[in-house]
């Protein structure tokens, strides 16, 4: 995995932007604010304003650095409450969202099921072909889009190989929940039903909407999306908007409620590959164990997350308009998606409004 991440640190060299950055303050506001989809412009909303308590800032500031941190953001209602950045890092710089990604991709799934190009209950073999598996035709035929965005394909996940020789039963979809890099079938399936290839698609009905940066890398099977630290934010902010920016409907609501509430019944702690926090319990990836308790306990109940190998992170929290980013390298041990870095970061973001 240490060959992948390099590939990617080497490529992002190249595809780094160089616009320059300029904010603009305003007074504190409680309307939803939404960045130009062009130009560098970001309203700001101070510390002061928000009531919140400065003593706090540094304190979360010194922990974010120590810990690998290459940039932080924090927005509340659209509006950029901290930005920092650390490690010779900065805001047109991009970097990798690693397993954080796989919202970007659950999202475009929706997208293209909201314009009759798919249904996420449909058998995958129907927009892939049969023999997409190593499993029997009756096996496969029981995994449907829905499975692959739940983590309940039943596939054998003992690897992340995604070619047919390397996808084996397991149990039958719907039986076992399992995290999985066949989720990543679900691309072939938008760009199949669209008759677009995967970044295309993905382009046009998402990034380019609410003004992102980025581009989809392929290391070995994994597709992992980099871009700036703005851009996942602008993405956050989407998904605090259920899917709406401004007036404009990008994802509709009813497929965000699903994506972001508990879409089975052995994992409550995930929605369409989003993570969901205060649940009564959750599993974590490469584990069959149930975990009692809510994913992040320092954190708010009603959050949602993206959450990418060594600590890249999305926090949407509802309840304070809130989005929260986190890019680096990982804050303490290499670890796929969760770590108890989150717990402490928490502790120091609740810090600054408690």
């Amino acid at each position: 995995m240490t060959k992948t991440i390099c590939k990617i640190l080497i490529l992002l060299f190249f595809v780094n932007c160089s616009k320059e950055d300029t904010t603009t303050d305003t007074p504190t506001t409680q309307s939803m604010y939404f960045p130009p989809l062009t130009g560098n412009a970001w309203e700001t909303q101070s510390i002061s304003d928000l009531k919140w308590n400065q003593n706090a800032v540094q304190p979360l500031l010194d922990y974010l650095e120590l810990k690998n941190s290459k940039s932080f953001i924090i927005l509340v209602n659209g509006r950029i409450v901290l930005e920092n950045y650390f490690n010779d890092h900065s805001v047109t710089k991009n970097w990798y969202w690693a397993s954080a990604g796989k919202t970007l991709t659950a999202t475009v799934t929706g997208i293209a099921q909201q314009e009759g190009l798919l249904n996420i209950n449909n058998k995958v073999s129907q927009y892939l072909g049969t023999g997409w598996t190593s499993e029997t035709l009756a096996k496969e035929n029981l995994i449907t889009c829905k499975h692959l965005l739940t983590m309940t394909s039943g596939l054998d996940d003992s690897t992340d190989e995604v070619e047919p020789t390397d996808l084996i039963y397991k149990a039958d979809a719907g039986t076992r929940w399992a995290y999985h890099n066949v989720y990543v079938k679900l691309q072939d399936v938008v760009a199949s039903a669209s008759g677009q290839n995967w970044s295309t698609y993905f382009n046009t009905k998402l990034r380019d909407k609410i003004g992102m940066n980025g581009t989809w890398v392929q290391i070995d099977v994994n597709s992992v999306y980099t871009s700036n630290t703005r851009s996942m934010a602008r993405f956050g902010l989407l998904m605090l908007n259920k899917g709406k920016w401004e007036n404009t409907t990008i994802l509709n609501e009813a497929y965000f409620n699903e994506a972001t509430t508990t879409s089975q019944n052995i994992n409550l702690g995930y929605g369409y590959l989003w993570w969901l926090n205060g649940k009564a319990n959750y599993h974590l990836p490469q584990s069959q164990l149930t975990f009692q308790g809510s994913i992040i306990p320092t954190a708010p109940n009603d959050m949602f997350m993206a959450l990418g190998k060594n600590d890249q992170k999305i926090y949407v929290i509802p309840s304070k308009k809130m989005v929260v980013i986190r890019m680096g390298n990982a804050a303490d041990a290499e670890n796929l998606a969760l770590s108890d870095f989150d717990k402490v970061l928490w502790e120091k973001i609740n810090a600054l409004y408690q």
